[in-house]
């Protein structure tokens, strides 16, 4: 069982803020002495110990894995704009993709220990964990969520295994911030049949997913509903996007849909509107958050790193005022941050998230993200630009994390709305 937000473990007991560890000693980033083994330093008021201890064993092991079989490849996969789709089952053997759904045999586990493994993925690389959760946060919560007991007995147990990669199609070259309105795919019924047409763009993982969560508008009805496509379905193409200068590994597509052919079983059963479809997106925007909180401290511990060694007037650049003000305030925000996504996980766990809940952590976090990437590039200097020195590829991808899955803008007008009952959208 997940563990009650208000029963925190007691295992590990976090050093008082007023004596921390020094940035410029030499330290272990995966098990730092001052919050006990496991912890991560950016981890400053020991949030994970929420998590139950097999919680905590399983993030260890996604570290693990990020450490030993990301983290040397990232800089060079980044590069060249490839991904490393090999790592998608020996990543899915961890257990972790299937949690929160009845039918993958996962353990039970609570949203805040689902969100940290996204923040693990994120923190070691920002594109892996698009990857990633492209499948099993996208793709998965629209079957898990929408799909029919059938729906979900195929497709949820395959994805959870890593024998199925899915994507998510909502996106359009007109359509972002206004799909609720906007969406000019089109899908009309033919008896048992749906024919789909129209174009999506930025559509992760479509290149090579096996399944592709289209959503399209009902030409009878005007609702939007959600299809499942299968890669070479006649009609189906994806093109990849070139050109990208963030989230390079992710591959990205243009989609088009010409006459492509889908049955009524393949058809999201229980997505009746817009409105079922802003649930699946309500979940996904937490994970979203916890991405650029990894983001950041990904940053943040590439800074301490680089300012520990780099020398400049005879000693570690750590040792100096502005550094340390630099650091502090990434600190805080990671923290901030940190504790912001946490509680709005447990409201999701308690079933009391809203739309606007999930909206200001999303412009909160990534707001903070994108201050916290660059005090990390300007702590370093010049070498902040380059990918040897471990600060430039967050720096890059923040941009995209920053604008996806709503704008700032977006979000803040959703808890405007909250606010004051007033919509500002148009």
């Amino acid at each position: 069982m997940a563990l009650s937000p208000a029963t925190p473990q007691s295992q590990a007991t976090p050093q008082s803020p007023a004596t921390p560890q020094s940035p410029a000693t030499s330290q272990s980033q995966a098990t730092p002495q001052s919050q006990g083994a496991g912890f991560l330093d950016a981890d400053f008021y020991a949030f994970q110990s929420l998590l139950t201890p097999r919680e905590q064993e399983s993030v260890l092991a996604v570290r693990e894995f990020m450490e030993r079989e990301v983290r040397p490849i990232a800089d060079e996969y980044w590069e060249r704009a490839e991904c490393p789709v090999h790592l998608f089952k020996p990543f899915a053997e961890l257990g972790t993709l299937g949690s929160g759904w009845a039918e993958t045999a996962g353990d039970e586990t609570s949203a805040v220990f689902r969100g940290w493994v996204g923040m693990e993925l994120a923190r070691v690389d920002s594109s892996f964990c698009t990857f990633i959760g492209v499948s099993s946060g996208l793709a998965m919560s629209s079957i898990g969520m929408g799909g029919s007991p059938e729906q979900r007995a195929r497709w949820l147990p395959a994805m959870a295994s890593g024998d199925v990669i899915g994507a998510f199609g909502l996106t359009e070259p007109l359509a972002g911030s206004d799909t609720a309105r906007g969406l000019r795919t089109t899908a009309t019924r033919h008896g048992d049949t749906w024919v789909l047409n129209g174009a999506k763009r930025w559509i992760g993982n479509a290149t090579f997913a096996d399944v592709v969560v289209i959503w399209a508008k009902d030409t009878a009805d005007g609702q939007v509903k959600g299809f499942l496509v299968r890669q070479g379905t006649p009609g189906f193409t994806a093109t990849k996007i070139e050109r990208k200068q963030s989230l390079r590994i992710v591959q990205n597509a243009d989609i088009t849909l010409e006459g492509v052919e889908v049955a009524e079983a393949d058809r999201l059963q229980r997505i009746d509107g817009f409105r079922d479809l802003a649930k699946v997106l309500r979940v996904t925007r937490d994970g979203v958050s916890w991405q650029a909180l990894g983001t950041m401290i990904g940053a943040y511990e590439a800074a301490v790193r680089y300012t520990a060694q780099r020398e400049q007037f005879g000693n570690p650049i750590a040792s100096y005022q502005l550094i340390q003000d630099k650091l502090a305030t990434m600190l805080g925000n990671v923290t901030a941050s940190l504790g912001v996504c946490v509680r709005v996980a447990q409201l999701q766990d308690e079933g009391r998230q809203t739309d606007a809940h999930a909206a200001m952590a999303k412009a909160f976090v990534t707001t903070r993200m994108r201050e916290t990437v660059a005090l990390a590039r300007e702590s370093c200097g010049g070498n902040g630009i380059q990918l040897d020195h471990g600060v430039a590829r967050y720096f890059a991808d923040a941009e995209a994390v920053y604008t996806f899955e709503g704008t700032k803008d977006m979000n803040q007008l959703i808890v405007g709305r909250s606010i004051t009952g007033h919509a500002a959208f148009v």
